[in-house]
C-alpha cells in the first residue's frame, strides 16, 4: 500500500505533530530535491508542530517531473531516514502541500508565486541554476535558462526570469512582495541573489527593478545537512519501517543547521522550534561551512572517486585520505577571522565524525559534479586568503590539481565518467591530449574562474603542475602518498 495518510503507520514512525490539511501553504519553493525535503521542509514541518500558521510549502520542480510524480499521489506526505552511527529512524514530513513541475504545470506555480498568501519562496537549485556571472554579480547572458527569459520574459523557465515575472505581477497587482530566500551554497546568497534579479530586471522589465532594490526583503542563509540522492535501497528501507511503499522517501544524517538573516518583514514559521538559529550576519557561519565542510568534501570527492572510493565513508576509511581531509580542514580554518562560540577544531571533530558514518551512502561522485561553479567559493577563495597570509598553499594546491585531474573524464584504468558540469564542453576541449603544465595554464585561464592572483603566481602554478604531473603519470594512490610528506 502506498504511503498516501498517516494512518495505520508504526509505533515508532514519527507523524506530524499537525493535522496537515488544516493548514495552507504560503510558501514557494523552488528546487524540489532531496536537499529541500530533508531540511527546509523539515524545519517547516516542525515549526507547524510548534506553532501552527499556514506555511506549508507549494514545491516545484523546474525541470525534471519526477519528484512532483512522486509526492502528488502521497498528498505531498514523504519518509525521512535519518541515519546515524547509532542507527536508524523514520519520520513522515507533511509539509509539503502541492508538488509541482514548471513544465506541465506552470499555470498552477505562476499562480502561486502571485497569491497574496505566498510570503516566502525559497530556493535549491544549487549553484549552476542560477545563471550568476562571477566576475559582475548580475547574469550570465549565456546561460540557457537566463538567455530564454531574456527573451521571453512572459513566458519564464529559469529562477531569476520566475521570481522578477512573479515580482512584477505582485507589483503591478499592488500585492506586497514575498521574502527570496536562497539555500544554496553561494557567498552572502542573499545579496547575491538580491543582485542577479535587479540585473535580469533592468534588462527585461526596467520597471520593476527599483521595486526589487529597495522593497524586497533578500536575508541571507547558511545551511548543512548532508543528503545523498534517493537509491532503490532508501525506498526499501523506507517500505520496511513505515509497512507502506513510499516513491519520494529520502535519507540523511540526523545532523541539520541552518543558519538565517532575520529580515522578513511580512513574516516567516517558527522555525527556531527546529533548531534554526537567527542571526544579524551570516557571512562568518557561511564562510565557515563552505570552506570546512564544503571546501573538504570537494578536495575528499575527487581525490576519493579517483582512488576509488564509492563513498565518503570510504574516502574516510582510508588512513591516508582521512590525514589529508583533516589537513585541509586545519588549512581552510586557518583562514577563517574567529567566530564566538564556535571552536574550529571541535567543528573539524564533528565533520570528521559526520563524513566517517557507514551508514550515510553520499558517493563521491555525486559531490564531485558541478566543481567550476564549486570552485570559487570552497577551494579559491580560501587559497587567496592563504596566499596573502603567507599560510600554507599545498592544501589547496591538491585540491586544485585533483579538480583538474577530474576533468579529464577517465579513470586509471581509461573508463569515461560524465563530468557533469556546466562547462564540461569548455573543459574538454582544454584538457584533451594536453601535458599537466598546458593543462593547468588553460585551466586557469578560463574566464570567472581562478582570481589573477593565483593565476599569475608561480609558485602556487608549480605547485599544482607538481601534484597533477604525478596524479596523471603515477596514478592518485602514488599522489596521495607524496603528498603525506607535503608542508
Amino acid at each position: 500500500m502506498r504511503l498516501t495518510s498517516l494512518n495505520d503507520l508504526p509505533s515508532d514512525v514519527t507523524r506530524p505533530g499537525y493535522t496537515p490539511s488544516e493548514h495552507r501553504a504560503g510558501i514557494v519553493h523552488l528546487g524540489l530535491g532531496a536537499f529541500h525535503k530533508a531540511h527546509q521542509a523539515v524545519y517547516t514541518d516542525t515549526a507547524l508542530a510548534h506553532s501552527g500558521g499556514n506555511w506549508r510549502i507549494t514545491g516545484v520542480s523546474l525541470r525534471s517531473p519526477e519528484t512532483a510524480a512522486q509526492l502528488a499521489p502521497q498528498n505531498g506526505l514523504f519518509t525521512l531516514i535519518e541515519r546515524s552511527a547509532e542507527g536508524s529512524t523514520a519520520r513522515i514530513i507533511g509539509s509539503i502541500a502541492h508538488a509541482y513541475c514548471l513544465g506541465p504545470d506552470r499555470a498552477a506555480v505562476l499562480d502561486a508565486m502571485t497569491a497574496p498568501a505566498t510570503q516566502i519562496v525559497s530556493i535549491t537549485v544549487t549553484e549552476k541554476g542560477y545563471g550568476i556571472d562571477r566576475s559582475t554579480g548580475g547574469v550570465d547572458t549565456v546561460h540557457p535558462a537566463i538567455a530564454h527569459d531574456l527573451n521571453e520574459p512572459d513566458a519564464p523557465v529559469g529562477v531569476a526570469g520566475l521570481m522578477v515575472w512573479a515580482l512584477h505581477a505582485r507589483h503591478a497587482a499592488g500585492v506586497p512582495p514575498f521574502t527570496v530566500l536562497c539555500c544554496d551554497n553561494l557567498p552572502d546568497n542573499g545579496t547575491m541573489l538580491q543582485g542577479l534579479l535587479v540585473d535580469f530586471a533592468r534588462r527585461a522589465l526596467p520597471e520593476v527593478a527599483n521595486h526589487i532594490a529597495n522593497d524586497v526583503a533578500f536575508p541571507s542563509t547558511m545551511v548543512d545537512r548532508i543528503t545523498p540522492a534517493a537509491t532503490d535501497a532508501t525506498l526499501a528501507a523506507a517500505a520496511r519501517m513505515t509497512g507502506h511503499a513510499d516513491a519520494a522517501a529520502i535519507e540523511t544524517e540526523a545532523f541539520s543547521q541552518w543558519v538565517i538573516e532575520d529580515h522578513f518583514p511580512t513574516g516567516r514559521p517558527y522555525w527556531e522550534s527546529a533548531g534554526a538559529m537567527f542571526v544579524a550576519d551570516v557571512k562568518p557561519y557561511e564562510e565557515m561551512k563552505l570552506r570546512m565542510l564544503n571546501g573538504a568534501h570537494s578536495m575528499l570527492a575527487y581525490a576519493g572517486f579517483l582512488a576509488g572510493c564509492t563513498h565518503v565513508a570510504d574516502v574516510m576509511a582510508n588512513p591516508v585520505l582521512n590525514l589529508l581531509v583533516r589537513r585541509h580542514l586545519a588549512a581552510a580554518a586557518a583562514t577563517l577571522p574567529q567566530l564566538a562560540g564556535v571552536d574550529f577544531e571541535h567543528y573539524a571533530d564533528a565533520l570528521i565524525a559526520r563524513f566517517s558514518n557507514p551508514h550515510l551512502h553520499h558517493q563521491t561522485y555525486q559531490i564531485a559534479m558541478d566543481g567550476t561553479e564549486k570552485l570559487p567559493q570552497r577551494i579559491l577563495a580560501p587559497a587567496l586568503d592563504a596566499q596573502a597570509a603567507g599560510q600554507p598553499l599545498a592544501p589547496f594546491a591538491f585540491a586544485v590539481a585533483a579538480w583538474m585531474r577530474y576533468t579529464l573524464g577517465r579513470t586509471e584504468t581509461d573508463e569515461t565518467y560524465a563530468l557533469r558540469d556546466p562547462r564540461a564542453e569548455e573543459l574538454t576541449q582544454l584538457t584533451r591530449d594536453q601535458t599537466p603544465q598546458t593543462i593547468v595554464k588553460n585551466l586557469m585561464s578560463l574566464p570567472s574562474l581562478f582570481p589573477d592572483a593565483l593565476a599569475e603566481d608561480d609558485t602556487f602554478v608549480q605547485m599544482v603542475v607538481t601534484r597533477l604531473t604525478t596524479m596523471m603519470q603515477d596514478g592518485m594512490t602514488q599522489a596521495l602518498t607524496s603528498e603525506q610528506a607535503a608542508p
